[in-house]
């Protein structure tokens, strides 16, 4: 009998632990990867994204891409520095990915690896000299050379009074020939977001 009172008191303890612990505990939903979700204002995936796909759009779209169809020449771009300006955090490598991303999915350009990851390639070929096969081997000095490189930055400016406050996004990027140095390509999208904090609840 006092095994079975014992029993029931335990379930109807761990019965109220699991509720006062459930009502207030951490929630999370899965959401689609490209949904527009903005919790703070600061620079999130969602800007980077889109403005990677914008700047991508306003570059192919100038004349100098007219040089290389006249030449019947894909033009070759690589990426180079971007650099973050800001006050925040802002995971620049993640930008230039969505930047690489839309320049290889736009079919207009050829793209080579940055300098790191070529770098990284060098190194496995030269082991290839000595480790791998004749046949399968890769050969030294026939990398694609880049025609133009991206290069760019991120600014901010934040006007804040009380619990409102005003994030101002510049990103500014440009598109040089290599060979002459020439700018082709000048290109910049602004965001401005208006945040209103709630008041603090005592």
């Amino acid at each position: 009998m006092q095994r079975k009172a014992n029993l029931a008191a335990y379930l109807l303890l761990s019965l109220v632990i699991v509720g006062c612990g459930g009502g207030g505990g951490t929630k999370v939903a899965r959401v689609q990867s490209d949904s527009t979700i903005d919790l703070s204002g600061r620079w999130n995936d969602t800007d980077s994204r889109l403005v990677a796909e914008e700047m991508v759009k306003d570059a192919l779209n100038q004349r100098w891409i007219y040089k290389y169809e006249e030449a019947k020449k894909t033009p070759t771009v690589i990426v180079g520095k971007i650099t973050n300006k800001s006050h925040e955090h802002i995971s620049v490598e993640t930008f230039v990915k969505d930047i690489e991303r839309s320049l290889l999915n736009s079919g207009n350009v050829e793209f080579v690896a940055s300098k790191i990851e070529r770098q990284q390639m060098r190194d496995e070929v030269e082991d290839q000299q000595e480790n791998a096969s004749v046949g399968t081997r890769a050969d030294i000095g026939e990398e694609q050379g880049a025609d133009l490189m991206m290069t760019g930055s991120i600014n901010a400016i934040v006007d804040r009074e009380g619990r409102r406050s005003v994030i101002f996004y510049q990103v500014n990027m440009e598109l040089t020939e290599l060979e002459s140095k020439k700018k082709v390509w000048i290109g910049e999208k602004k965001i401005k977001k208006y945040v209103e904090r709630a008041t603090a609840k005592l």
